[in-house]
């Protein structure tokens, strides 16, 4: 979700359906060197642009309808971008409009990340608190039907306009789901959506947790405002902190530059690489990590993209975090747009990024260093059933460092901790892959005191 400038209709892993656009950012190419033509005319292939104007030619004299030689042009330079790889795009005046302008982290729309996969719209990863969140939409999903109308055909631009709307608006989704059977049928309504990139809470104790949902241009600062609140709540320092990026689609190259900084001293954060080896970039981490050194624990799935996985991969390479979850989306390239003459542009793909160990994870995705499947855990029945101990054995014998042997044992009862028996019940339920985190993160404390 890496590109070069910022927008709330497309992102570098697909599109963000909404009103105004996503966020993303990067480097805007000149006008007058994006529309340069080649001094040497030579270089031209003459024979393939015959063929072409003699294509175009004969579905002007014999195509059923009359078609006018603007719409001829607009969809062969589309097809010319769209056949190079999924994230390459024509983006008309009206379209490059809508991404050019800055948003304030509000747009209209659903609230998910899609791109094209086999015809179909995939879901990259949907967006928390908004409408897909909210109607179960999840990382994988297939749409084949917007309104009972087939995607099969329509570009991603197309479908992406077809789910877009006024706020209130109610539309429908056939999702195809690879765990269910039949295919879903989701009502949901359109909305303003309001992203908050950066959330963070106190798990017990003085563990932290913070979530990350996008990146955008202020979440570098977010992130370092929401650590030292955590470090207020802990009395003054974290013991260890949890970085959840599941599902999160990425953003902002400079806020995912950021993110990883916040926690690492020194060395590569990413390194961008194009066709030319002038135009390589690498980014390197400066002094100063947030935590100190305690332990981190970072959270992705199959939704993770992008820029969270420039973070993921940074921490992961310097050996700063343990990586746990399911592997990432895989999306190691970078996009920039290009400004034309014609008030329109094109987004293409020109680098992509590597790694501080310098490997490409572009369609391979991160590994996690332990993989948690998504399980759902329910409850036992209780049936206040006590264990037997030593203590409750007839004739056992006293420990004689109690402090209180004459009392049968009693003194061996558990005493109040910080953890609260129903909370952590209600996290494996609610959340297994973050309990199970959580224990993770625990031991590494535990191990780090010794």
């Amino acid at each position: 979700m890496i590109r070069s400038v910022r927008t709330p209709l497309a992102v570098a892993a697909g599109m963000f359906l909404g009103l105004s656009v996503a966020l993303t950012h990067g480097v805007w190419a000149d006008r007058q060197a994006a529309v340069q033509m080649s001094d040497d005319m030579g270089s031209l292939p003459v024979k393939d642009l015959q063929t072409f104007v003699e294509i175009l030619n004969r579905v002007k004299a014999d195509y059923v309808e009359e078609v006018s030689d603007e719409q001829l042009f607009e969809s062969a330079i589309r097809g010319m971008l769209d056949g190079l790889d999924p994230h390459s795009a024509y983006l008309d005046a009206e379209e490059f409009r809508e991404i050019t302008i800055s948003t304030s982290g509000k747009f209209g729309g659903l609230g998910i990340e899609v791109q094209m996969q086999d015809g179909f719209v995939r879901v990259v990863a949907p967006i928390d608190e908004t409408p897909a969140a909210r109607a179960g939409i999840q990382p994988g999903d297939l749409i084949v039907k917007i309104d009972d109308a087939p995607v099969k055909g329509l570009s991603l631009i197309d479908a992406v306009k077809k789910m877009r709307g006024d706020p209130g608006t109610k539309i429908k989704l056939m999702v195809v789901r690879q765990t269910e059977p039949q295919p879903l049928n989701v009502e949901l309504t359109r909305d303003i959506i309001k992203v908050s990139s950066v959330r963070s809470r106190m798990l017990e104790g003085k563990l932290g947790y913070v979530r990350i949902s996008t990146f955008a241009s202020n979440t570098g600062q977010t992130l370092d405002a929401e650590i030292k609140k955590l470090q207020k709540e802990a009395g003054g320092e974290l013991e260890g902190l949890i970085l959840d990026l599941r599902n999160n689609p990425g953003g902002v190259l400079n806020a995912a530059v950021e993110v990883s900084d916040t926690f690492l001293d020194s060395g590569s954060i990413v390194s961008i690489k194009g066709r030319e080896a002038d135009a390589g970039r690498e980014f390197n981490a400066t002094a100063g990590d947030a935590l100190g050194g305690k332990p981190l624990v970072v959270m992705v799935n199959t939704g993770s993209a992008s820029a969270s996985e420039i973070v993921a991969g940074a921490l992961q390479d310097q050996h700063r975090a343990v990586l746990v979850g399911a592997k990432t989306f895989g999306k190691g390239s970078v996009q920039t747009i290009l400004p034309l003459q014609n008030d329109s542009a094109i987004k293409l793909t020109t680098a992509r990024y590597y790694t501080p160990s310098g490997r490409s994870i572009q369609a391979e995705g991160i590994e996690p260093d332990i993989k948690i499947r998504p399980l759902k855990v329910s409850q036992v029945e209780d049936n206040d059933l006590t264990p037997i101990t030593e203590a409750d054995l007839s004739r056992h014998l006293e420990n004689p460092d109690s402090e209180d042997a004459e009392n049968d044992g009693a003194a061996d009862e558990a005493k109040p901790t910080v953890d609260s028996p129903e909370d952590l019940k209600s996290l494996a339920e609610n959340d297994y892959a973050l309990y199970e985190s959580l224990n993770l993160l625990k031991g590494l404390v535990i191990s780090g005191r010794r």
